[in-house]
């Protein structure tokens, strides 16, 4: 069995909300990738951005200084 990691987990509003975050996390060298939400998340348009939690204070400040929108975050174990 796979060993599971800390990851933060951003949620959408809506699936145009999400792509749009895809876009400008790969425009501004932003880590992790578009998942199916995770079914801990009930809220949601079926989206979420997966960050290894460890980098995400790095790029925490990145993300508002772009004004980049999300629903929530939520720290997993995936």
């Amino acid at each position: 069995m796979r060993e599971k990691k800390r990851y933060m987990v951003l949620s959408f509003h809506s699936t145009t909300e999400a792509m749009s975050f895809e876009k400008q996390c790969m425009d501004n060298q932003i880590p992790g990738r578009l998942i199916p939400i995770p079914r801990e998340i009930t809220a949601g348009c079926g989206l979420a951005w997966r960050i290894p939690a460890g980098e995400y204070p790095l790029c925490q400040q990145k993300i508002r200084d772009l004004q980049m929108r999300y629903q929530a975050v939520t720290e997993l174990l995936l």
